[in-house]
């Protein structure tokens, strides 16, 4: 399954720090990892001692791919480990992830005041790498110690456990933010231009008119008061153009009533004073 917002069509960016799960559990948890790597251009994905191996070639196999929606070339190029120590051995720079306080005197950073170290390092030819323990467990405190420093979510204290794959995707946001695609993707459509005051004034003009019609502006001694606030409601708008044509003809048909086009007037005309109701 590939998730609607894909389009192979355009850049796919890769780099960043290695993603190095441990001990996972579960294939699943692996494909959405991967899913949370691909949305944020992360392409490293290390595993260590996955408790059924990998690659899968059982039925979890496809759960992994499905999980994966449209990442699954990250499963495939994944690199396995026996130990966290050999799956850091290349890396210049380690974080570890965890929601405890371990005692390890490292220096304890949120996501988003790692990545900025992170990127500058990584753009300076270091590699780097973040650990995330196994799904229950977490990593344990030989682990923690492979690391130079730890990464931790400001979360709910009660409640500070995050899914395997939440983890990965709250630290691919912040590199993707630190690394200066932090930008929203796509931009609103231009809206026509700002209406001008002629034409606002003539539209206030017909609107206050058909209302005092009505009797809407009573009592008489705040008509005026009704009028400029209004008035001010529509300025607070800050209308375009095409606002206000839409606004006028809106109303012009709550007037009018329903529009008669050319062939109804056509068949009334033909049908006679009887048929027409004349």
């Amino acid at each position: 399954m590939v998730g609607a917002g894909t389009n192979h069509t355009r850049p796919n960016l890769a780099g960043g720090p290695a993603v190095i799960l441990v001990r996972p559990q579960l294939a699943v948890n692996i494909g959405m990892c991967a899913r949370a790597m691909a949305n944020f251009g992360l392409c490293d994905l290390r595993l260590v001692a996955p408790r059924q191996g990998w690659p899968r070639t059982d039925g979890y196999e496809k759960e992994a791919d499905a999980a994966a929606a449209g990442a699954a070339h990250l499963l495939e190029a994944a690199k396995v480990f026996d130990s966290v120590e050999a799956a850091c051995a290349d890396l210049h720079f380690v974080y570890a992830t965890t929601a405890r306080e371990r005692g390890q005197h490292k220096p304890i950073e949120t996501p988003e005041e790692a990545m900025p170290r992170a990127a500058a390092l990584i753009a300076q030819g270091a590699k780097g790498g973040f650990m995330f323990g196994p799904e229950r467990t977490g990593l344990d405190n030989d682990e923690v110690a492979v690391a130079d420093r730890v990464v931790t979510f400001p979360v709910n204290p009660a409640y500070a456990s995050l899914n395997l794959a939440q983890a990965v995707l709250l630290i691919g946001y912040e590199w993707m933010r630190a690394s200066g695609g932090g930008a929203a993707p796509f931009a609103a459509d231009p809206r026509s231009p700002p209406a001008p005051r002629e034409m606002v004034l003539s539209f206030f003009d017909y609107l206050e008119a058909e209302l005092e019609r009505v009797g809407f502006f009573r009592p008489l001694g705040k008509a005026p008061v009704m009028r400029r606030n209004l008035r001010n409601i529509f300025h607070r708008l800050e209308l375009s153009a095409q606002d206000v044509s839409t606004l006028r003809g809106m109303f012009v048909r709550l007037v009018e009533g329903q529009r008669v086009g050319a062939a109804e007037r056509r068949a009334a005309k033909d049908a006679g004073p009887d048929e027409a109701g004349a």
